[in-house]
């Protein structure tokens, strides 16, 4: 790779981890509001979901952990009524 690429890499990485922490924090916070609307069944596999999605996002290195778990944790600080799921936090994907 050119250097001109390789100085633009961590750019192109802030940008894209900043997205993806803006994504989930909208997702949560949409997931909250209709989460009150659905049986509490059907709500916890919404929230299941989302934490898989946030998992793979880790372990593809779109958002590191420490912030992702920061989102989850501030999702439930604004919606105490959000279900809580365990979140297991892997390890990076195998190339």
């Amino acid at each position: 790779m050119s250097d001109a690429i390789e100085k633009m890499r961590p750019v192109i990485d802030e940008t894209r981890a900043e997205r993806t922490a803006r994504l989930l924090v909208t997702r949560l916070d949409a997931l909250a509001c209709v989460a009150s609307q659905l049986r509490h069944s059907d709500a916890e596999r919404l929230v299941e979901l989302a934490s898989v999605a946030t998992m793979r996002a880790v372990a593809l290195e779109m958002i590191e952990e420490e912030k992702a778990a920061a989102i989850w944790r501030d999702a439930h600080v604004r919606h105490p009524a959000l279900p809580h799921v365990d979140i297991a936090w892997p390890a990076r994907l195998a190339a």
